[in-house]
């Protein structure tokens, strides 16, 4: 092995792009780009301009079976991840996977079922994991010093979208293009971070409202009640048509209670840490008075400030190849996510509650039924570059 992972990006669009700019600052330093492709040839060539010394190609199976790349990683729209990452796995070649893992779970499990059987990496860009103040809160939770989890809201409504921004690109806002909206294309790694925090629900019931703010065919504004083993509850409601919208997350647990939330005055991410003097659950049987409260105090907490995002994700990947470091997130976990958006889908179709595991042969057909009886008609305006942070 050399001492750089040669790596080929496949998908040359806003998510492509801004790796190429990660390399070219520097901050990939155990990684060489050595091709590109892209089956738009006005987005291949922007990338060419910006790295000119990596092989384009027109195709993703092209680059795959070029034989300059050690690793692929793979920004394309999100039905082709699991086939281009079958593909690459199948050819011998280390795979990073932008999300989703795919659009539905049944496809995904197919990608694991690979992936479990090649000696190659297999790895997912849940760039969120790197930020400081989410790995503090799972630190938190998994210590078992507070308890169990009793409850869990988050409310992430700061995704807004305008109208431009789904007309910039053909698969953008369909079925068929995109698999979804908001929940499938802003939220998975929030969805990743509640199962990676909270562990995954046993059941979930959605209400997904369909073009409510936009002119789109799949969800812009949802709403999940889930449900788990413990008894726990938790609600996710997130949009991208509030403005100016929040970002809070609340996890109470028996002992505790933690927030995290852009606050909009400083403009800076923060945690918060109330400790309670014993646990909520003794407290309620013991106490002789109808009125009491637990006491207890809000705590300062310290982090190590660190948040690499995307190169940190990457970094990560070259060092676990070259000499079997831990990655950030592996790819099959990547399915977790997925099974808690199309548990959601499912429920929100059939105006019930649904149990997890779920149903994923009735959600395939539901969405291919979907699919075959769009009659949306989309307006495609010229796609506008976005800062790669901002382009969920």
């Amino acid at each position: 092995m050399t001492d750089k992972l040669k790596l080929g990006i496949i998908g040359t669009g806003n998510m492509g792009l801004g790796h190429i700019d990660n390399y070219l600052n520097g901050k990939m330093p155990e990684i060489e780009i050595t091709a590109l492709a892209d089956t738009d040839p006005k987005k291949l060539e922007k990338a060419k301009e910006k790295i000119t010394d990596a092989k384009p190609f027109d195709n993703a199976s092209a680059l795959i079976n070029s034989g300059l790349c050690d690793a692929v990683l793979i920004a394309t729209p999100h039905y082709m991840h699991p086939p281009i990452a079958i593909e690459a796995l199948n050819a011998g070649l280390h795979v990073m996977s932008e999300k989703p893992a795919g659009v539905y779970t049944k496809q995904v499990r197919e990608l694991i079922e690979v992936a479990d059987k090649s000696e190659k990496t297999y790895a997912i860009m849940f760039n969120q994991r790197t930020n400081c103040v989410y790995r503090k809160v799972k630190e938190l939770v998994s210590s078992g010093d507070y308890g169990e989890i009793r409850r869990v809201n988050w409310i992430i409504t700061d995704w807004f979208r305008t109208q431009q921004y789904y007309n910039s690109g053909g698969w953008r806002a369909t079925w068929s293009g995109e698999g979804g909206g908001v929940i499938l294309n802003q939220c998975p790694h929030q969805l990743d971070l509640w199962q990676w925090i909270c562990g995954m629900p046993t059941k979930i019931r959605a209400f997904c409202h369909v073009g409510k703010w936009h002119d789109i065919e799949v969800e812009d504004d949802v709403s999940i009640y889930a449900e788990y083993e413990n008894g726990a509850t938790g609600t996710f409601i997130t949009t991208t048509g509030d403005c100016p919208g929040t970002n809070r997350l609340e996890i109470t647990l028996d002992k505790a209670k933690i927030i995290c939330q852009n606050n909009p005055i400083t403009e800076k991410f923060e945690i918060l840490l109330y400790v309670l003097d014993e646990k909520t659950s003794d407290f309620i049987r013991t106490s002789d008075k109808g009125f009491d409260k637990v006491p207890g105090k809000w705590t300062d907490l310290q982090t190590d400030g660190l948040n690499e995002q995307h190169s940190g994700v990457m970094n990560a990947f070259a060092a676990h190849i070259l000499r079997g470091e831990p990655l950030i997130a592996e790819g099959k976990e990547g399915i977790n996510g997925l099974i808690i958006s199309n548990a959601a889908f499912l429920s929100s179709w059939l105006d019930k509650s649904v149990d997890i595991p779920f149903d994923e042969d009735l959600f395939y057909d539901m969405l291919q039924e979907k699919i075959k009886n769009s009659r949306y008609i989309k307006t495609v305006n010229e796609q506008t570059e976005e800062n790669m942070s901002n382009t969920y």
